[in-house]
Formats: structure tokens, C-alpha cells, sequence
């Protein structure tokens, strides 16, 4: 397979999925801040020009995170990355959904790519306050989902691998996190797939 991502992005997530399951790979790195996501070779592999996207042994791509990590669950399934029943399986993909959406997709992005939102500079601060609020509660939200357990549904899952990945970037920006989203944070940064997705994207543990 081949692994279209961008280190320390939400790509890292799938990283660790694809370490957790032992799976060979080859990585194209895609520097976003470069364009390279919209390079001709990049476009015909995902038009959409974002990370992270996957593309099968048999050629074909799936893009979008919460796709690629349920599809990785499925076709792997005696790893046990998602639960077997359908009431821990719904909480999962809900899971997915809020972190993706709505803690990175309305919260992070404000933070990381203010100027998306408004060409007037002088907008900025307040763009990114609210982004940084969006976060805050969302993360605040996962913290009293992760109450009494070691994680998001118990067991290490899919959820587990896209909270960190919000978790990691509010660790960087200095971001505190609530009580059990720290303690999920470092009970991951302890694993070894995540220890080694880590230092091969260039990061200190």
C-alpha cells in the first residue's frame, strides 16, 4: 500500500493505525505548506488535494480519516479496532466524527489557517480565539467521555488514534489539556506503535 501523509498532521493518526496493525507500506510525503498537494501527480491520486489518503494494494485510493481508519479496522479485524458490538461501534464512529469535524475542522483550522476565514489581518486574533475555544470544549467533551476508562471506548480503537492526534497538537500550541485527555495523552505516547510513528516523523518523545 501506499501512504500519502504529512508529518505531524492528522495523518499521523492513520500512521499509528497502520504501525499498531504491523502492515508494510510505502510513504509519499506531502508538504501542504509547499502545495504539493496540488502537484498533478498528488491531484490524480486524490483530487480532493488533501491527507491522508491510502491507496490499496489493488489501486484504488480511500481518502478521508475517518474512512481509511474504519476501512483498516474491517479488513483487519483480529486487531480489534473497533468493538464488536453495534452500541461500541456507533460511539466510536461518533467519536471520529466530533474530533474530525468539529475539534479540527472548526477549531484547529482556525488556529492553523487563520487566514482561510478572513483576508483582514486585523480579524485574525479573534478568529483564532474562537478556534481556540472550539477546541477547549471539544476537548472538554472527550474528558468526560474518558471518564473512568484507559480509553475513548475502553480499548484502544480507532477514536483512540484521532483523539491523540488533537491531544498532540494541543500539546504543541501549549493548549492545556483537561485531566483524563492528558492522561489518554500520555498513556498513548507510551505505546510503542505511537513511540515509533513519533520518531519517524521527526518528533522527540
Amino acid at each position: 500500500m501506499k501512504f500519502y501523509m504529512t508529518p505531524g498532521s492528522c495523518s499521523t493518526g492513520i500512521h499509528i493505525l497502520l504501525e499498531e496493525l504491523e502492515l508494510v507500506f510505502e510513504v509519499y510525503l506531502v508538504n501542504l505548506i509547499a502545495g504539493d498537494q496540488l502537484k498533478p501527480e498528488n491531484l490524480a491520486v486524490n483530487p480532493k488535494a488533501t491527507i491522508p489518503t491510502l491507496v490499496r494494494d489493488d489501486g484504488s485510493a480511500v481518502t478521508e480519516f475517518q474512512a481509511i481508519a474504519w476501512w483498516l479496522a474491517r479488513t483487519y479485524p483480529k486487531a480489534k479496532l473497533l468493538p464488536d458490538d453495534a452500541e461500541g461501534e456507533v460511539r466510536v464512529i461518533e467519536t471520529l466524527n466530533y474530533v474530525v469535524g468539529t475539534i479540527h475542522g472548526q477549531g484547529y483550522t482556525r488556529i492553523f489557517t487563520t487566514e482561510n476565514y478572513s483576508a483582514d489581518a486585523s480579524q485574525h486574533e479573534a478568529i483564532k480565539t474562537r478556534g481556540r475555544n472550539i477546541v477547549s470544549k471539544g476537548l472538554a467533551l472527550m474528558d468526560a467521555q474518558l471518564a473512568g476508562k484507559e480509553y475513548v471506548v475502553g480499548r484502544f480503537s480507532i477514536a483512540d488514534a484521532a483523539l491523540f492526534y488533537v491531544e498532540f497538537w494541543a500539546d504543541k500550541i501549549k493548549l492545556a489539556l483537561p485531566p483524563n485527555c492528558l492522561t489518554h495523552y500520555q498513556r498513548m505516547l507510551q505505546r510503542p506503535a505511537v513511540r515509533r510513528v513519533l520518531m519517524e516523523e521527526g518528533y522527540r518523545i
